[in-house]
């Protein structure tokens, strides 16, 4: 799983206090270990003017689906950060 940023810390009280940020920026938490937790921002659900552009070019075509693809691309394609715990 490629990552797009990785955040280290150097304490558990210092990785609580980032993850509480980034939850409170609107990431949201993909996994969660002893030393690493993975967050995911969300991307939104697209553009209302896009969706209207895809839906004159395309709904008589796709019925909609081009419409949801498009959504479902924009909501899980958000940064994706690791805060990891590096004891030095």
């Amino acid at each position: 799983m490629a990552m797009d940023r990785i955040r280290r810390v150097y304490t558990v009280k210092e990785m609580e206090a980032v993850t509480d940020d980034y939850v409170t920026m609107g990431y949201e938490v993909l996994s969660r270990g002893e030393s690493s937790i993975s967050l995911r921002q969300h991307g939104g659900w697209g553009s209302i003017g896009i969706h209207i552009v895809i839906a004159v070019l395309t709904l008589w075509w796709t019925f909609g689906i081009g419409n949801l693809i498009y959504a479902l691309v924009k909501r899980y394609s958000g940064e994706k950060v690791m805060v990891k715990l590096t004891e030095e």
